[in-house]
């Protein structure tokens, strides 16, 4: 068992084909839109983006990463400006009003066809999420979405179409499970192989099957690694599936992706996952490990030890939370909190090292600010961190050559507006005031 959407490239809306609670059965919990879910996410405001406007924001309190600064900010052309405009397009009084950055999703999966988009697109607006990265998504569903999110407004994604896994690898196992419906016929591994996933056993069939990866036309490269360090797995057949890329092939592979000019994303499952994708150079690690135990296994499989995380934080190794994800599993309570206490001293162990940490959910019903507010209730890092991470450090990971995430000359004019300050309570991002993007106001219809 691996970990929810993380493994299902290409999730559909049960009416248009690929029902997602096939795509999550072996997971024992149930992640699939049922029709008043659906309904609700159909039911969200869409918005609209007006042009760029000219603007002076007077008494403006702008989040810089350590606290808020106070003073006027002016915005022209889409960015802020030091040149005061002398008849602004808006002028707003934001005395008592807070300025903070878009926030950025790091690891989700429901904006990576045109079905997902259509429904969760604005709701990543209406939580404040203006960038995103999706991991894992088959080809054509990609392009869909690509298509769509070229059309403003919608949040800025990375689409990874490349997903390369073992031909018994994760997530296999699922898909070869599923149930096609009256009349169709069952799923079989040349449906999916070097089709929705790419399947590498050798060397000889990473040079063979790299010829592969320019068409897909993907933004980042996912490695699926699961349980690296028990390769005798391997020979059980109720592992078939669910396990990984042989671990010789990893280095590899990142090797040949950075070559091409490609960051690599690994998804992990042990500590010894965590430490291999490390030492082969991925650049972003997919979760902490740990979101859930699989079977004989305890805390102490999953539990990152300080010289894995300096070395991490030695390689700039960024890691993305996704500590949401946790609570889709059905477990015992003491399961839970097992889970939880691990949670919380990975986290305070990557924060003493100084690994980077990224903002992700991987909850295929929510968005980044879903996973702020759980990492804010396990209460590993502090709030102003968690801001930080939330809506400076995760924007410029996935975007690195834009100025993401601040309020100087220069940078994109792209904000929320808040009623009350998000450091005293998070809460109040749950009641945005204003979004603008790129200088643009976004409004709901």
């Amino acid at each position: 068992m691996s970990l929810g959407l993380d493994l299902f490239p290409g999730a559909k809306h049960p009416k248009t084909g690929l029902a997602a609670a096939r795509l999550l059965a072996s997971l024992a919990l149930s992640l699939s839109l049922t029709p008043s879910q659906a309904q609700a996410q159909s039911d969200v405001a869409r918005f609209s983006a007006g042009p760029a406007l000219t603007m002076e924001l007077k008494n403006a309190q702008w989040f810089d990463g350590k606290g808020f600064r106070k003073g006027t900010l002016y915005v022209k052309d889409g960015k802020f400006t030091q040149q005061k405009i002398a008849k602004p397009q808006r002028r707003m009084d934001l005395q008592g009003q807070f300025l903070l950055p878009p926030l950025a999703e790091a690891n989700n999966h429901n904006l990576q066809n045109a079905w997902g988009w259509g429904r969760f697109a604005h709701t990543y607006l209406r939580d404040g999420v203006f960038y995103a990265a999706m991991q894992c998504g088959e080809p054509k569903g990609v392009a869909a979405a690509r298509s769509l999110a070229a059309q403003a407004p919608g949040p800025d994604v990375l689409f990874t179409s490349v997903c390369i896994t073992a031909s018994d690898g994760l997530p296999l196992a699922q898909l070869l499970a599923e149930d096609p419906g009256a009349g169709a016929p069952k799923p079989k591994l040349e449906d999916f192989a070097d089709k929705a996933l790419l399947l590498i056993d050798t060397p000889e069939q990473l040079n063979q099957k790299w010829t592969l990866v320019p068409g897909r036309k993907t933004d980042l490269v996912k490695l699926m690694i699961s349980r690296s360090e028990s390769p005798e797995l391997r020979q059980d057949p109720k592992q078939q599936g669910r396990l990984g890329l042989k671990p010789d092939l990893v280095p590899a592979i990142a090797k040949r992706a950075h070559h091409e000019g490609l960051r690599v994303l690994a998804h992990i499952d042990t500590a010894a996952d965590f430490s291999l994708a490390v030492q082969s150079g991925a650049d972003w690690l997919a979760h902490l490990p740990g979101y859930f135990f699989h079977d004989g296994l305890n805390a102490e499989a999953y539990r990152i030890s300080p010289e894995a995380a300096a070395e991490a934080a030695k390689r700039k190794t960024a890691v993305i939370t996704a500590t949401v994800a946790s609570t889709l599993f059905r477990m015992p309570v003491e399961a839970q909190a097992a889970v939880r206490r691990l949670q919380i001293e990975n986290l305070q162990t990557l924060k003493a090292a100084g690994t980077p940490l990224l903002l992700g959910s991987d909850h295929f019903n929510g968005t980044a600010l879903t996973e702020l507010k759980h990492l804010d209730g396990l209460g590993a890092i502090d709030r102003t961190t968690l801001l930080r991470i939330a809506s400076i450090d995760t924007p410029h990971a996935l975007f690195p050559k834009r100025r993401l995430g601040c309020f100087e000359p220069g940078c994109e004019a792209s904000f929320l507006l808040l009623p009350a300050n998000p450091l005293s309570d998070l809460e109040v991002l749950s009641r945005i005031q204003l979004r603008v993007k790129q200088g643009r106001v976004l409004s709901a219809n």
